[in-house]
């Protein structure tokens, strides 16, 4: 009896181990498609000078992922506009094991071979708002090529008629090393050809302090009572080319993109006409739904409902959304109804008295 019952424990113990076993390893399968520590998501945003990004991108990135997901974690850094940063960033999310990784690149094109390596070690990258070269997964931007277009169109709505083949306006284009610059420049392009006298065009590169020094020459090379209008790529160069215009004694239409809150506020002061506003929760809760997907191995063309032609000839799944021009006249239906500012934050005591002659306060 005390042999058999030995027995009976033995096998009752092995039984007991062989299902703990068992109960591990399903344990570890779940970790490998997906589940516990495995479910971290990769965010890299290009720079800290530019104010969505801390602002809104992150944020709403960040929170949108934990609503759809909410034991998935996300690791994320900032290249500082600088590539080589970002390329090394990559390399720290590889070394991670992040599974899926969240990509605005600083350099679309110097950043290949990082999105290759990424992807060769089974990490599926989304393509955050600039279409980054090499095998993406999918991108979600704005139609770039149309903000260019809106900026042009805004531009030659505030010159009226002073919008004359003759005369003369500065360009300042965002950083050729940003595949969005080249769309927004050509955007605009298409609608102010023709129509007034591109007399001076350079890259500000993104940089408020790049721009002013730009438009500074242009005062200087074209004399400031010929410049009639000034094309700028975004809100961060369009407020160092205020500083410059003002220096000069000068207030030409200005255009901008970003909806900035210091954009806003120089549209109300009379220093800035227009910006672009690119609603940034829209845009952020696709690519969120998008990097979940390709964590739990779906489709993502539920989401991503057309395709972009990358620069290194990939066709990518993608979500295109359509963005709107503003001006005083809107600002109250656009940034404000959509709760992106208070009245309260536009209508410091600076702008008080703009606010109420634009109806917002």
């Amino acid at each position: 009896m005390k042999a058999m019952t030995r027995r009976l424990i033995v096998g009752t113990a092995a039984v007991s181990l062989a299902l703990t076993t068992l109960a591990a390893c399903g344990k570890t399968n779940d970790k490998s498609s997906g589940g516990g520590k495995d479910k971290t998501i990769g965010l890299l945003l290009p720079d800290t000078t530019t104010t969505r990004y801390a602002k809104f991108d992150r944020p709403l990135i960040e929170a949108k992922i934990k609503e759809l997901c909410s034991d998935c974690k996300v690791s994320y850094d900032n290249a500082s506009a600088d590539p080589t940063k970002q390329a090394q960033q990559v390399s720290s999310m590889i070394a991670k094991g992040v599974k899926v990784l969240i990509l605005d690149a600083q350099d679309s094109v110097g950043i290949q071979s990082s999105v290759q390596a990424a992807v060769d070690k089974g990490i599926k990258v989304v393509a955050y708002d600039r279409l980054a070269q090499g095998p993406v997964s999918a991108y979600v931007s704005y139609d770039n090529e149309k903000v260019g277009e809106l900026q042009g169109q805004a531009l030659l709505d505030a010159m009226g008629p002073k919008a004359l083949p003759t005369s003369k306006i500065v360009m300042i284009d965002g950083d050729p090393a940003d595949p969005n610059a080249a769309a927004f420049k050509e955007g605009a392009h298409k609608i102010l050809d023709g129509k007034v006298n591109i007399a001076y065009e350079q890259s500000g590169l993104w940089k408020d302090t790049v721009a002013n020094q730009k438009v500074t020459a242009a005062i200087t090379q074209l004399g400031k009572a010929a410049i009639a209008g000034v094309y700028s790529a975004n809100d961060a160069m369009a407020g160092g080319i205020a500083t410059a215009l003002k220096g000069a004694g000068i207030n030409p239409p200005l255009t901008g993109q970003d909806a900035e809150l210091t954009a806003i506020q120089r549209i109300l002061a009379g220093t800035q006409t227009s910006t672009v506003y690119k609603a940034y929760k829209p845009e952020a809760d696709a690519t969120a739904q998008i990097a979940i997907d390709l964590l739990n191995g779906k489709d993502v063309k539920s989401v991503a409902d057309g395709t972009a032609k990358s620069g290194s000839g990939q066709d990518v799944p993608a979500k295109l959304l359509d963005a709107i021009s503003v001006t005083k006249e809107n600002i109250k239906d656009t940034v404000i109804k959509d709760g992106l500012y208070t009245t309260a934050q536009i209508c410091t005591a600076e702008f008080a008295q703009a606010c109420k002659d634009a109806g917002i306060q």
